[in-house]
Parts: structure tokens; sequence; C-alpha cells
């Protein structure tokens, strides 16, 4: 497993690196202060996890995530100071897969970085057949996605989401089977997070994403996608 870094604190560096290698010893890690070498290092380094703080010397975090997105499905774990609502949605809008608060705590850290390689390693199901709804087609061995003939990218929390709706095709998903689905548990505020994500979906599948014809929600219980008749 290698873990990239991209924090400009080196002691919050260092703890996060000692704290991956307690739990994993043969990890590697591997780190940078700067936003626009950690954009590099995800393509150079091809890391298994990112740890990416949002207020970078250089450029943002922001758009560390938005320029790793336009190659790479790597999950991201945005690690930082900023709590405000707005700075998550606005992370998880541009790709990040899962959002901590600094101080962090380290089984904290280490249960989300377990989680998050654990979605990306299981995501790909062996055998399994191509998943089809509707102008949907989804390979499971290797997540690409199909509307028609154009091929759209997904970030892995999207695919997860993508994949679940799709083997319930037709039947509404609650939130807290499509959260246990993606995240491995129903956390607080995960109806949240999961809006953020079907609206970044419906920007990518729905021809008017304001008035959706394929992903549908069912107030206050979840999300279908559209069995075609």
């Amino acid at each position: 497993m290698k873990v990239l870094i991209i924090e400009d604190n080196p002691e919050i560096s260092a703890a996060i690196g000692v704290t991956v290698q307690i739990r994993w010893p043969d990890a590697k890690v591997v780190a940078t202060h700067l936003g626009e070498r950690g954009v590099d290092m995800v393509e150079t380094e091809k890391p298994d996890l990112v740890v990416l703080d949002l207020g970078l010397p250089d450029i943002s975090g922001y758009e560390v995530l938005k320029r790793v997105r336009l190659f790479s499905v790597v999950p991201v774990l945005v690690l930082t100071v900023r709590s405000d609502e707005d700075d998550v949605v606005k992370a998880l809008e541009y790709g990040a897969d899962d959002y901590m608060i600094k101080p962090f705590r380290k089984l904290e850290l280490l249960s989300r970085v377990q989680a998050l390689l654990r979605r990306y390693t299981t995501f790909q199901e062996q055998g399994e057949e191509t998943l089809v709804c509707g102008p949907l087609s989804l390979d499971p061995n290797t997540g690409r996605l199909l509307y028609g003939e154009k091929e759209i990218r997904l970030t892995n929390t999207e695919r997860r989401i993508l994949h679940h709706l799709m083997h319930n095709c037709g039947h509404v998903v609650t939130y807290t089977s499509l959260a246990e689905a993606v995240w491995g548990n129903d956390y607080p505020d995960a109806a949240n997070s999961l809006k953020v994500y079907v609206r970044r979906l419906r920007e990518k599948v729905e021809d008017d994403p304001g008035e959706p014809k394929l992903i549908m929600t069912t107030a206050g219980i979840g999300y279908s996608l559209v069995k075609p008749e």
C-alpha cells in the first residue's frame, strides 16, 4: 500500500505517516507540502490513497481535487481544520471520498482509511456481469460507465452509489442502505452527503439535472433508479 500525504504542516504530515505505518508496517508513505507537486505525484507515484489538506501554500486543496479528478479515481480523504458545511459540500462536489476535521483521532483516521481502501479494492466483483438499467451500463469489473455510447468518468463514491442503485433498479433504496453500501455504516449526516453525490451524479447522467428522469428521490426515504418499461 502507498499513501500520499499532501499537507503543509510537517508535524501533522509526520503524525499521519506514523499512524498509517503503525497499522500497516509495510505501507509506503510519500508526502509533499505543495498542491502542484501533489497533483504530479498522484500521476507518478500511483498511490492507493491520498490524504489532502485544503489549506496549501501554493494552490487550494479544492484545485488539487479538481485537477486529480481529471485523470484519476484514487480515493481522497480530506483532512482539514475547515468544518463549515459549505467546505464539506464543496470538497465532496470536487471529488473527495471522505472528509475529516482536525485535530484528528488516530483510531478514527485508521478506520476511515481502511474503509476507503476496502471500498476501492472490493468494488470490482470478479465475474459479475455488466449491470444495465435503461441507458446506463456499468461494468463492475472495470468501473466503466456508459450512458448510451458516451463513457462517463465517475469518482469511486459515485460508482458505489450507482452500483447499489443499479443492483436495485426499479426499487427505492433507503438512505441507510445506501450509506452502508458506500461507507460501511450509516453515520450522522450521511443523508446530506448522499444528496451532494446524487446531485453530482445527476449532472453527469441526466439530460436535465433539475428535472431528473433516471435517479429519483423519495422524500424522507431514499433514492431509486427508474426501471425502463
